[in-house]
This record gives structure tokens, C-alpha cells and sequence, in this order.
């Protein structure tokens, strides 16, 4: 009896072996496949925060959406949202039959954007698109919404001022541009919103030919 029970043991210890190596290599897996699932979902937030200007996402408000689309009243012409997020605003101007765009960096934003333009049905108005802004020209929009930080906006004024078309409204949300003085101004709090029109800070003034009568020699 004692000779089997000795030859039945290290048999015991190798099926026990293998199933503890089994456990570790699972474990190791799952552990493995955690880290890269939240290195995937992490990144496209931790990334913008590492440039040189950081912009969050805060969604926007329903109240900071309405004094966006009251300061787009009587406008026409394709819309672009800087910094677009979860792509309400976009949405929103859509809605009112604008086609409007979205820039933003986080490409699950722009992916959760697109599905919401579709569900919404509004996406053959819209459209997303992952870009630095800083690497985009805005210079064929007559209206651009900015979600924007202090940080940045002395930098994007200039460069909107140098892009744009004189017909060109440039809609602030959260924080005024520095140099500008607003037009128009909606709101209070987090929810104001300035608007800007850009005639008034180039020279856009329409020249007249004038025309001096010939005289007779």
C-alpha cells in the first residue's frame, strides 16, 4: 500500500504544478491585458495635457449651447468648433443647418462624436476630424467656435486674425480673447459667450475707385 501511495505522489505534485503554472500564466495575461487596455484609453487624455498648451474637455452646458446658437442668428456659411469634444456644439449647429466641422485632438472623442452626428441624424452635416489645431488652417470659415483656455488664446488670436475673412465670427465660450473687444455678449458665469466679428479689428473697408473727369487741353 505504502509503494503505491509513494508512486501516486509525484504524479499529484505534477498535475499540481502544472495547474499553478497554468493560474500564473492566466494571471500574467490578464494583468498584461489590463495595462494595455488602460494605456489605450488613457493616453489620447494624457497626451494633450503633456503639450506645451493644455485643453481639456468639459462638455459644454445646455445653456452655454443655446447662447452659442443665439450668437449664429441671421448667419450663414460653414461653422468649425475648435476643440470640439463630444461634438454637441457641432450637433447642435447642424441641427440648424449649418455644415459644420469639428476639430479635436482625443480620437475616442472624435469616434464617440461621429456616432453621435449618426444617431442624431445629422452626420452628412457634420464632420470630425482628429487634428492638432495648431496644424489646421481655418481660413475658409465665416463661423468658428472656440472652447478655449487662457493659456492659448493670445496665440490663436493672432492666428485667427491672419486666417480668416473679414465676414468671419469668431464665437469665444468661457474665456474672452485678450486683445479683442466682444460685439456681442450672452450669459453669465461659465455659460457667457463673446462674440467677435472680425471687420472690425482688419482693415476690411471697401475701397472706392474714384474717378477724376478728364479735361479738355
Amino acid at each position: 500500500m505504502s509503494e503505491a501511495v509513494a508512486k501516486e505522489s509525484p504524479e499529484q505534485d505534477g498535475e499540481g504544478g502544472s495547474r499553478r503554472s497554468s493560474w500564473g500564466l492566466l494571471v500574467t495575461a490578464g494583468l498584461g491585458g489590463t495595462v494595455v487596455a488602460l494605456y489605450a484609453v488613457v493616453t489620447p487624455f494624457v497626451t494633450p495635457a503633456l503639450r506645451k498648451v493644455c485643453l481639456p474637455f468639459v462638455p459644454a452646458t445646455a445653456t452655454q449651447i443655446q447662447n452659442v446658437l443665439k450668437m449664429l442668428e441671421n448667419r450663414s456659411g460653414p461653422l468649425v468648433d475648435i476643440g470640439s469634444g463630444d461634438g454637441r456644439i457641432v450637433i447642435a449647429a447642424a441641427k440648424k443647418g449649418f455644415k459644420a466641422v469639428g476639430y479635436e485632438l482625443n480620437p475616442w472623442l472624435v469616434w464617440y462624436s461621429r456616432y453621435r452626428a449618426w444617431r442624431d441624424g445629422v452626420h452628412q452635416n457634420t464632420k470630425f476630424y482628429i487634428s492638432d489645431l495648431w496644424k489646421v488652417s481655418f481660413s475658409h470659415y465665416r463661423n468658428i467656435v472656440v472652447f478655449g483656455v487662457p493659456q492659448m488664446m493670445p496665440q490663436l488670436e493672432k492666428k485667427l486674425e491672419e486666417e480668416l475673412e473679414c465676414n468671419a465670427r469668431i464665437i469665444a465660450c468661457r474665456f474672452p480673447f485678450p486683445c479683442w473687444i466682444p460685439d456681442h455678449t450672452t450669459g453669465e458665469g461659465i455659460d457667457t459667450v463673446w462674440a467677435y466679428d472680425l471687420k472690425h479689428y482688419r482693415r476690411c473697408e471697401t475701397k472706392t475707385l474714384e474717378i477724376t473727369p478728364e479735361t479738355e487741353s
